[in-house]
């Protein structure tokens, strides 16, 4: 049964529900070059789309609404000189957009209001960016806006740099240097720390308004791309890579101490791609997607490990995925998240995750409260040094349909949401073992060591009481009887070993009548309050009937040859334990003599009578 245990989680029946093809996004020309990057970005109101495109670099814009075959003319936001590598949602503003190209820029977006893909004349009118960001010397890989910090940018780049942007001055204020290609970077939820990877095998931790790593540790040892994220408000990395041999692992690290992630790296499997890892911050679990993978495994978080779910099969491959926030997703569904996943460089198919549940109510325990669209500090407050949380929206407001209500940000509300479910299923069944194992041990060797005369005379004394005690003598020795039997035999294994001497010599002298009397001998100090009352009751029994006066009179005999016995044994252990006392300072004053003179003919006898010596004390202590 030991085998069978399955730990407890509201997430263990999360299942992942593709999307009819009708529903997806098709007609789509996505990019086909080689760069890691995620290919799209998604927000509760748009997808962006890296464009496989000519003359240029651009990407694609397509509203959650609009599903189904994309129009062969479709506006697209142009104005890179080279091939877009990555594209990233302002978490604060669902209209503005940063992207990054080959050719060395980051340009500044801002979706047109009311946008559509249809458009009524022959050639829609393409997007052009609001905001050109230059600084870096050679391509730029990767943006990611800060999650607390409105207008705050960062940007990776080939010239081994990692630039922070104030986007609304238009100036990188900050610049982290590596001795590498950055490979990936996620922010702190508080957006003050930064974690990179990069291709010289290292893992940085940056102070980022100190411009100097806080913390740098070997990573993932295998030449493959390696990710990392930072989950939420755990304090905790996940990174995903390659070991030497090519198996893709998972870590763990604690950012305060990073030298080696907790319980070493985990292998994940033998497959080829690149790891994308995905952290939901209010169900606390980890969801990884391979490129050229068909499935999406997904892990809780818990007691410092990953915990394993469950995964989404699809035949359909994958080359991009991203998740949209919790603002989203479809609350009535008890949907937990939502990803969008690249097929065949043709189209975009959404998968929800989805928690089974009957009641058609909100759902408190698996919607905590999210980040909303207000940002914790501005721009300047936050390269000033000013760090805060933004605060977050009730999910329950949004579920009644109403305007999002704001809830001061902190790291609480997530954790009681988590920490519920465990005391009431593991705590509780805890408690009721712990009391009873104490006046078990106390009640549970007398009625082992009686016999069948001392069990027969108490069921007698018991007979003769009301029916009301008879209930509760019964329903007393129910309680105790099934779960007696483990620790008395302990009980009287340690009797045994601690009255040894007492016990193996009385069957020598006494061959039947010491088994049922030293019972009461040892039970009587150990049930004085159970048998208070009955023993005056058992003194004029025997004299009432004639039959029971001859046992009692034996097992008085009995008794007092045994008192006799006991004090005999006694006075001879005492003695037996001032011999052996004399013999051990014998033997250490022989060996003190014989290390002194070692080297004495008569050293010899002296050892020889070390050695009776020796076996004397063994003989006495056996």
């Amino acid at each position: 049964m030991a085998g069978r245990f399955v730990r407890a989680s509201k997430y263990r029946h999360v299942f992942g529900k593709g999307t009819k093809k009708e529903q997806c996004y098709d007609n789509l020309r996505i990019s086909k070059n080689a760069w890691d990057t995620n290919l799209i970005k998604a927000n509760p109101e748009y997808i962006s789309v890296n464009w496989e495109a000519s003359g240029g670099g651009a990407f694609a814009v397509i509203p959650i609404e609009e599903r189904g075959r994309a129009p062969e003319l479709m506006p697209l936001f142009r104005g890179h000189t080279a091939a877009v590598l990555d594209t990233d949602w302002s978490p604060f503003n669902d209209r503005l957009i940063s992207s990054a190209s080959d050719d060395g820029k980051v340009f500044i977006w801002q979706v047109p209001e009311n946008f559509t893909l249809q458009s009524d004349g022959e050639e829609p009118a393409d997007v052009s960016p609001v905001a050109r960001l230059s600084g870096h010397m050679r391509k730029v890989g990767h943006v990611l806006f800060n999650p607390a910090a409105e207008s705050v940018l960062a940007s990776s780049s080939g010239d081994y740099t990692v630039k922070l942007w104030d986007v609304e001055a238009g100036q990188a204020k900050l610049t982290l240097k590596h001795n590498d290609i950055v490979q990936s970077l996620s922010w702190s939820a508080d957006g003050s720390q930064l974690v990179t990877t990069c291709r010289d095998k290292k893992l940085r931790v940056w102070d980022v308004r100190q411009e100097k790593p806080a913390q740098e540790v070997s990573g993932h040892p295998g030449a493959k791309n390696s990710r990392a994220v930072w989950m939420g408000e755990t304090d905790r990395i996940a990174t995903t890579g390659f070991s030497r041999m090519s198996d893709r692992q998972l870590g763990l690290w604690d950012p305060r101490n990073p030298k080696e992630p907790i319980g070493g790296f985990q292998i994940l499997d033998s497959i080829s791609g690149v790891c994308m890892p995905f952290w939901d911050d209010g169900t606390q679990c980890l969801y990884l997607a391979g490129k050229g993978d068909g499935n999406i495994r997904y892990y809780e978080y818990e007691n410092d490990k990953f915990e394993y779910l469950s995964e989404y099969s699809s035949p359909n491959p994958q080359r991009g995925v991203a998740f949209m926030p919790k603002r989203g997703i479809n609350l009535h569904e008890n949907e937990v998240l939502r990803c969008f996943k690249t097929v065949n460089d043709s189209f975009i198919e959404p998968v929800s995750f989805i928690v089974p549940r009957r009641a058609e109510m909100f759902q408190s325990d698996i919607y905590p409260p999210t980040n909303g669209l207000k940002p914790g500090v501005s721009a300047g407050e936050w390269f000033g040094g000013k760090t805060a949380m933004p605060p977050k929206i009730s999910l329950e407001s949004i579920y009644d349909g109403e305007a999002p209500k704001e809830i001061p940000s902190d790291y609480k509300p997530p954790q009681p949401a988590s920490a519920q479910p465990s005391p009431v299923k593991v705590e509780t069944p805890k408690a009721a073992p712990d009391p009873t194992p104490t006046p078990i041990q106390s009640r549970g060797p007398p009625p082992q060591l009686k016999d069948n005369a001392s069990l027969s005379s108490q069921a007698d004394r018991f007979a003769e009481k009301d029916g009301d005690s008879d209930k509760e003598s019964e329903s007393s020795f129910e309680e105790v009887a099934k779960p007696v039997q483990r620790p008395s035999v302990t009980a009287a294994k340690q009797e045994e070993k601690t009255r040894g001497p007492v016990i193996t010599k009385e069957p020598e002298q006494l061959k039947l009548t010491p088994a049922p009397t030293s019972a009461p001998a040892l039970s009587k100090p150990a049930t004085p309050p159970a048998e208070s009352t009955p023993t005056p009751a058992a003194a004029p029994a025997p004299s009432s009937t004639p039959s029971a006066g001859g046992p009692a009179s034996v097992l008085r005999d009995a008794l007092s040859d045994i008192k006799s016995q006991l004090e005999h044994q006694n006075k001879i252990m005492a003695d037996q334990s001032d011999q052996i006392a004399l013999l051990i300072r014998e033997v250490t004053q022989l060996k003190a003599k014989a290390s002194a003179q070692a080297q004495d003919p008569s050293s010899r006898e002296k050892d020889e009578r070390i050695r009776q010596l020796e076996l004397e004390l063994e003989e006495a202590r056996s």
